[in-house]
Parts: structure tokens; sequence; C-alpha cells
């Protein structure tokens, strides 16, 4: 396997090497062992990020898009270093601008299918400008966004997910800041297909990645990712088979929202309108909210995504919105073939029109 002169690894030539025709048709299928790359994946023993990684492995094969027209960008962190491991075509970034310059190949070059991965320091501190606008311009990308709650790479400072009281090697009395809930931030942002899933469920991650890769504009997808060395247990609380089912709400579009052991919890509307937890055998069926992914107004998702608190108790897994809008490449190529369309323009004339002023010394 050859790489380019950034040290990044140029796809191999293979059964699928023949380029697919615009509009992602599917055309091949490949195995999971043809995304794995030469490279010795180095993260940390028992980082969720191997878990992350062979479950997009897996699963990108059944897209049947060819590996040649996938292309990850990432930033800087733990995460970043996604691309190194996979057979396609990746950048590893600078740090927080992987949105930004996934959004210039994906305007250039809509047959691709552009993926970004970033941490919750990466894609929300330095990064976190170039990401609302990512999302607000809907772009075509998914982005995965792994949350561990901590900076890793620098080895242990708290980030901007980190709970209130967090004691790290940055804040040794505690963090005073108020984390982001990065699907409250989304949704914020109007981002058209926002999800959460978690590094070790397989089933939930598999699902919430397929439908954010069908989906045509900016997905993101935020992933609890554990970090065994700076943070572990994390996310014990929703892993643990005896917590987890109490305090996790899955979302399935149609599906009512129910939960916990033997479905004692739901969720319904409250007085002023947002949502709140319940004891389901002390409301009636029909007052129990209905998932709708769909729904156009963010208002929904967004109170969805208020229900969880920083110990992490009531956290919708799945996916909260998904909705069709038009995307950012596809408006630029139609703004772009109607002033083709148009008579041949003065560009002197159109240079010096509107108002113009005149510097004298």
């Amino acid at each position: 396997m050859s790489t380019t002169d950034l040290g990044m690894p140029v796809p191999a030539a293979g059964p699928i090497a023949a380029a697919i025709a615009a509009g992602g048709e599917k055309v091949s299928e490949l195995k999971a062992r043809d995304l794995k790359t030469d490279q010795e994946v180095r993260w940390c023993p028992g980082c969720g990020d191997y878990v992350i990684l062979n479950a997009v492995q897996s699963f990108l094969p059944s897209l049947g898009i060819a590996r040649e027209d996938m292309v990850i960008v990432s930033g800087i962190g733990c995460s970043s270093r996604f691309p190194y491991y996979m057979n396609t075509y990746g950048m590893h970034s600078i740090h927080g601008r992987a949105p930004a310059i996934a959004t210039g190949l994906a305007a250039s070059r809509p047959d691709l299918h552009v993926w970004v991965v970033t941490g919750d320091g990466d894609a929300l501190s330095i990064g976190g400008n170039h990401l609302i606008h990512a999302l607000r311009r809907n772009v075509n990308m998914t982005i995965l966004l792994f949350n561990n709650r901590i900076y890793g790479l620098t080895k242990g400072q708290y980030s901007p997910t980190s709970e209130v009281g967090k004691v790290t090697k940055s804040t040794p009395m505690g963090s005073l800041d108020f984390p982001f809930n990065p699907v409250s931030l989304a949704l914020g942002a109007d981002a058209t297909f926002v999800g959460r899933a978690m590094d070790s469920d397989r089933k939930g991650l598999t699902e919430v990645l397929r439908q954010a890769a069908e989906h045509r504009g900016t997905a993101l997808v935020e992933i609890y990712q554990n970090c065994n060395i700076f943070n572990d247990g994390a996310f014990e609380l929703l892993k643990d088979p005896a917590t987890g089912p109490m305090w996790t709400i899955p979302l399935v579009h149609g599906e009512p929202l129910v939960f916990g052991p033997d479905g004692a919890s739901c969720v319904v509307r409250d007085e002023a309108g947002g949502l709140r937890i319940a004891e389901t055998n002390q409301v009636d069926p029909s007052e129990i909210v209905v998932h709708d992914s769909h729904r156009e107004d963010p208002a929904y998702a967004f109170a969805l995504s208020r229900l969880s608190t920083q110990d992490l108790r009531y956290t919708p897994m799945g996916v909260f919105r998904s909705v069709a809008r038009p995307s950012y490449e596809r408006m630029m190529a139609d703004q772009l073939e109607d002033a083709r369309a148009q008579e041949p323009g003065d560009l002197a004339a159109l240079l010096a029109g509107g108002d113009t002023w005149t510097v004298t010394a």
C-alpha cells in the first residue's frame, strides 16, 4: 500500500476499482478486510476507538460504495488517527478544521462520500464554529463525533463535555464549566440528521450509522466512547446490564417512548409543552409520546436531548432527527448552472457595479 506526500494511505486497487456513477449507485460488495490497511492500529489497549473502527469497517461494505469514492477527514486527537486505518482516501487535517476541509471537498466533488471523524475536544472547543456552520449549511457529509468527555491525546485535561466538578489535571479542584450537550448543540444549529450511539453497542451503533450514511446532507452522530486510561467508566451507568435499561431511552421512529425494566418508565408531555419522564402505569397510554424523528420542527428533538442529565440518567439513544432539506453542494451546483445559462456578462461592469468610491491623496 502506497502513501501520499502527506503520509496518508492511498487506497489499493481492488475488485471495485471502477468509479461508481454520480449519485452513489451500489456497484460492488466489499468485505471488512478490504477496508483495513497495513498500518499498526495504535490506540491504548482497551480504548473504545478499536470497537468503533471495527464497527465502521464491518458496516461500510453494506453500502456498496467503492472505497475509492470514500474520503475520511479527521482533525487532531486520538480519534483523528482513524484515516490511517481505513483503506479509503483520507486526510489527517488541522485541529478543529476537519468540517471546513470536508466542506470544500464535498462541495467540489459531490460524487464522493465524505466522512469526518472528530472528538469532543477537537469538534466542540477549537472547532466549534466550523462544526455549527457545517451543520447549518447542510453540507453532504457524515460526522462521527467521538465523545469520551476528556482530552485523551494530551493526557487527561477536562473537555467541553466534561461534567461540572470533574477533577482532571487541568481542573484539580473540579471543573466549573457547564458542559456542552453535543446533540442539543447540533439541533440548535438546525442539523437535518442527529443521532447518538454507544461504542460497545454494536447493533445500535450500526443502525444509527446506516441511517446517517443514507442521509443526504450533514449527519452528526455522537458516539459515547470510553477512554480507559484517563476517564475509564465514564458511561458505565449506561453500559452496565443492571442499570443501562433503567436509564437508556431507545429511540425508534414510530414507537412509543417506553423504557426501563418491564417498560416501567415512559416519556410524556409536560405542562409547558416540553417532555418529562413518568411512570408508565400512572399515565394513560395515549399520553405516551410516540417518537417521530421526521418532525420538521427541531423543538421536539431538542426537548428529547434535554431529558438526559450530566450523570447520564435518562439518556436517549438512537436517531433524534432525520429530515429532508436541499444540501449545500447541490444548491451551489444549481446556482452555478443558472449562472452559466445566462448571457455572458461584462466583468468590468460587474466589478464597478453598485456603490463606488474615488480615493484621493
